[in-house]
């Protein structure tokens, strides 16, 4: 990709094999094998850092040692910064939202006593009102995770910078000076070969090979609760009627847990405490849910273990943990996946910059786990605290502290109607918001930052270094002014908008962003042409690239009130935004500095 923003177009046709790109068949043993950069897992993460790494022109080859996916659904929400990061590389995101849930159906969350019962409460699920329009060009959308993958992989069928072989597993690396080598091993005939690269990327999940490998340890707790996910098929809407939501919270004791309504019509997935299961087991919790003689089908079960663990470091020379690898949260929340695509957007440019040689990587490369590392500690502290939440609320409802199924759930009934404690439950369910409502976290998070957020929910733009360069609707001025080939957001999925409120929404600021390249955006672009003139000349010659983008020629403010905010605390008197190539602010720039002081702040952070 060049620093006009051209992404390739992808096709978004199911192949039959799910979660991959071209597959390569390996036969028999083979010499070394030389790529620039080894990728260790096929999962969204690492999909995406080997689609990101292409469009800046960096080939990698990437192993999974699955030979398919799991089809079941896992992680589900794409968060808006997800969505951006996507829509950035040039990921059609309007396309993305034909797959998944409509946001009709999902855009609530139900605490029910069973599906065919009682409401006790309902909550938003995360922010999908039109308001949220003013804050993200790209409201959370629900997609199931193997869905989400094969999107992905879909753009790299025929990506001549992505090679994928499945079934091969990493098994040991050693560095040895600037690079890595490899052991890795097709799983079926038990060949070993070596990968020789420059950098490691291990995506390879929470039990990651690479981080055991090289003995990185995890910060927080094992497990303290196992889980059971039954993924199965029905159609739920004869039984939800008005209750419709993408999340339906179970409290009966005898199933207790929650649904994820993927697919109202078909597609659901129950997670359930547990300690042993079977299909018998599965199908009594799943009938107990649903509360009605439907047919329905167990299409798989799995356990999985509640954990909040993060990497005491997330890197160990040139291999870096990202994703999963690197911490695991509790699913409440749903920081898990968003916060692996995060990872993987900052590191992509971090990683291409140092392949092409135009900065230290021993300076701009620990960066990526002195940025992450952190906003993974706030979002595993952010999980626990959600759990933390639901247990007082099921405690609230009399279904805690008792094995006793029968009294748990006439504990359950006196509660919900006794007028004494309608009051609290009412309370008990709006303390939960925060649960299902984490804008703050997912696009107010800022590098460098010590600061934990006070509420999840919380978002105002920041215009301070490190933070996400805050989103405002704008036109562009004259052809070219934008990203080549970007196509416009369509928000009329929200059938709130009016048509010339959807017309309005069509490019963000963000828009204006480079992702292989650097960015300054001014008021006024007379005042700082010629400055830009003699920073381009010096940073082209090291190969880095700027570009300038103006509100006087290159674009205009939709939205008046978010002008003056912009005006007001990034224009100041002529002044501009430098922002990184992942969207983040480099800094403020101000009127009075020069062409000096922006080439400083560009060359201090490649390390020059």
């Amino acid at each position: 990709m060049t620093a006009s923003g051209v992404a390739k177009s992808g096709n978004a046709a199911q192949p039959a094999h799910p979660g991959f790109g071209r597959p390569v068949r390996i036969d028999g043993p083979r010499d070394t094998v030389k790529a620039p950069v080894l990728i260790v897992g096929g999962g969204p993460v690492g999909l995406l850092s080997a689609y990101m790494l292409s469009q800046l022109g960096i080939k990698s080859l990437l192993i999974e040692k699955y030979p398919e996916r799991l089809a079941a659904p896992k992680a589900h929400a794409l968060c808006p910064r997800s969505l951006e990061i996507c829509r950035q590389f040039g990921l059609d995101t309007n396309a993305m939202r034909k797959l998944g849930s409509p946001r009709d159906d999902a855009y609530w969350v139900n605490f029910v006593t069973n599906l065919s019962g009682e409401r006790i409460g309902v909550l938003p699920y995360e922010r999908m009102d039109p308001e949220v329009l003013e804050e993200t060009p790209e409201m959370i959308h629900n997609i199931p995770q193997p869905d989400f993958e094969q999107f992905v992989a879909n753009y790299l069928l025929s990506d001549p910078n992505v090679e994928i072989q499945k079934g091969v597993a990493f098994v040991s690396c050693e560095q040895n000076g600037d690079g890595v080598t490899s052991l890795v091993e097709e799983r079926f005939t038990k060949a070993q070969w070596h990968i020789e690269s420059k950098h490691v990327l291990a995506c390879d999940g929470a039990k990651s090979q690479v981080r055991k490998f090289l003995g990185i340890e995890m910060e927080g707790e094992d497990g303290y609760e196992t889980m059971m996910t039954i993924h199965f098929k029905a159609d739920l809407r004869p039984v939800v009627k008005e209750k419709v939501g993408m999340l339906h919270w179970i409290t009966d004791p005898a199933c207790s847990g929650f649904i994820i309504a993927y697919d109202l019509g078909g597609n659901q997935s129950m997670k359930h405490p547990a300690e042993t299961w079977n299909q018998e087991l599965c199908r009594q919790t799943v009938s107990a849910a649903i509360a009605q003689d439907i047919p329905f089908e167990i299409l798989s079960y799995r356990p999985w273990v509640l954990s909040r663990k993060v990497a005491n470091q997330y890197s160990r020379g040139n291999v870096f943990l990202v994703g999963d690898a690197a911490h695991a949260f509790p699913p409440t929340g749903g920081l898990g996946l968003n916060s692996g695509i995060a990872d993987a957007h900052n590191l992509a440019y971090k990683i291409a910059f140092a392949h092409r040689g135009v900065a230290v990587p021993s300076a701009l490369l620990p960066t990526y786990g002195g940025e992450r590392r952190r906003i993974a500690l706030v979002n595993s502290a952010q999980s626990i605290k959600n759990g933390k939440k639901i247990f007082s609320f099921l405690k609230t409802l009399g279904t805690a502290g008792t094995d006793d199924v029968g009294e748990a759930r006439e504990n359950l009934l006196n509660s919900i109607h006794d007028p004494g404690k309608m009051g609290m439950i009412a309370s008990e369910v709006e303390g939960q918001r925060e649960h299902f409502d984490n804008l703050g976290i997912h696009i107010g998070y800022v590098y460098g930052s010590e600061e934990t957020p006070a509420h999840a929910s919380h978002y105002a733009p920041k215009f301070a270094s490190g933070a996400r360069l805050p989103h405002a609707w704008i036109k562009f001025r004259r052809a070219g002014a934008g990203p080549l080939g970007l196509l416009p957001v369509d928000v009329s999925y929200v059938k709130e908008l009016s048509a010339r409120q959807v017309e309005g929404m069509r490019f963000s600021m963000l828009d204006l962003c480079a992702p292989d390249g650097f960015t300054l955006i001014v008021p006024e672009k007379r005042v700082w042409a010629e400055r830009l003139e003699e920073v381009g000349h010096v940073l082209g010659g090291r190969g880095v690239g700027i570009q300038l983008r103006s509100a006087d020629e290159d674009f205009e403010f939709v939205d008046q009130e978010r002008r003056r905010l912009f005006e007001d605390e990034a224009f100041r008197e002529g002044g501009g935004l430098l922002v990184r190539p992942d969207q983040h602010l480099l800094g403020l720039v101000g009127w009075e500095d020069g062409a000096g002081e922006v080439l400083e702040m560009v060359l201090g952070h490649l390390g020059l």
